[in-house]
């Protein structure tokens, strides 16, 4: 029995949209790759975070993430960058170390899940005994004192972590704080101080920093076209706007495929309402979802027609590609030559 369902609406949207715009090789950049625990408990978010995403699968093995390529990408080959999710905490060792162990086996490229309280000396360690390229770092382990909506990346991400993996060359994947997401001045002067201050790293901002509607961007994309070093992934977004402003800021090189499944497994579409994002869900397919403000159900047509998120997220960048004019070998950049670099420069052999 499949994973999960492939329905008619699926083959049309993937075979009249999706197909013939990608290329035959993909990487994605930025997957979540996890399983149950032996007691039996569901994967939970912190109130800093919104809840939905957990309502997708409660685990994420790497057989189930291999699976999901072949259903959602026939005819596609598709090698995932891996890293673990952030909850519960207290297994964040055993996570780590399963991640280590499927890219080891697999030879698929990984990082570590990082945590601020570990010292340079510590995550060095840990990401070279790992065989990891890097870190996954997420405000969630920002000190419990920190009020949620004043969490800032050195709060998750200390200076001294940077300059080990400055010094290393690692990748970085950083999801940014603050419920101003892109535009957000602190976020903005941070990142602009690694870049400036950590060259060796490589810096990659998670979907593309937050900004799932007009209103998340400010003049960000404006001041961050000045940086060199930074690279954005589009990840479980779906703004065709956003990604049309990104490509004009920075260039296809600088651009990076990234789905975030398992949760792009979900049955959606995205509108933006009041600068907030919302996902339009069919009606009881995901419990319960009356209470959040990011999700909303529907019923009859409207819920038969709706497919993967993962769809949804690269066709709004198919129409940006189109947009801006983007070439064929611009695309084979932004969903496999880019990543490539970052990854080999971080120290992994393709085979």
């Amino acid at each position: 029995m499949a994973l999960f369902e492939i329905k008619d609406i699926d083959k049309q949207y993937y075979e009249n949209k999706i197909k013939n715009f990608l290329p035959e090789n993909i990487i994605d950049i930025h997957t979540h790759v996890y399983r149950k625990f032996e007691s039996g408990q569901a994967l939970q978010q912190e109130k800093r975070t919104v809840t939905w995403p957990s309502l997708v699968a409660a685990e994420n093995p790497l057989e189930d993430l291999q699976e999901t390529y072949s259903l959602m990408f026939p005819g596609k080959k598709v090698t995932p960058l891996i890293f673990a999710t952030v909850d519960p905490k207290e297994a964040m060792d055993a996570m780590n170390d399963y991640i280590s162990d499927c890219s080891e086996k697999n030879n698929i490229p990984s990082l570590y899940f990082a945590r601020p309280e570990e010292s340079a000396e510590e995550l060095r360690k840990n990401i070279e005994s790992g065989g990891f390229l890097g870190v996954k770092v997420y405000l969630n382990f920002s000190p419990a004192y920190v009020p949620g909506d004043e969490i800032r990346i050195f709060d998750f991400l200390p200076r001294r972590q940077l300059k080990a993996l400055d010094d290393l060359g690692c990748i970085v994947m950083l999801h940014i704080p603050r419920s101003g997401r892109l535009k957000d001045p602190v976020n903005i002067a941070q990142i602009l101080e690694i870049e400036e201050q950590y060259q060796n790293l490589q810096l990659i901002l998670a979907h593309i920093g937050r900004a799932y509607c007009k209103e998340d961007v400010g003049d960000a994309l404006n001041i961050l076209s000045k940086t060199k070093n930074l690279v954005f992934d589009f990840a479980a977004n779906t703004n065709d706007w956003v990604f049309t402003r990104t490509i004009e800021a920075v260039g296809p090189k600088r651009i990076l495929f990234g789905s975030d499944l398992p949760i792009v497994r979900m049955r959606m579409r995205r509108i933006c309402e009041n600068g907030t994002y919302i996902n339009i869900v069919p009606k009881g397919f995901y419990g319960d979802v009356s209470a959040d403000k990011n999700m909303r159900e529907v019923t009859g047509e409207e819920a038969d027609a709706l497919s993967f998120f993962m769809y949804e997220e690269i066709n709004a960048f198919r129409k940006a590609a189109e947009e801006t004019g983007l070439s064929k070998n611009d695309i084979e950049d932004v969903f496999y030559n880019n990543s490539r670099k970052i990854i080999e420069k971080a120290g992994f052999t393709f085979k």
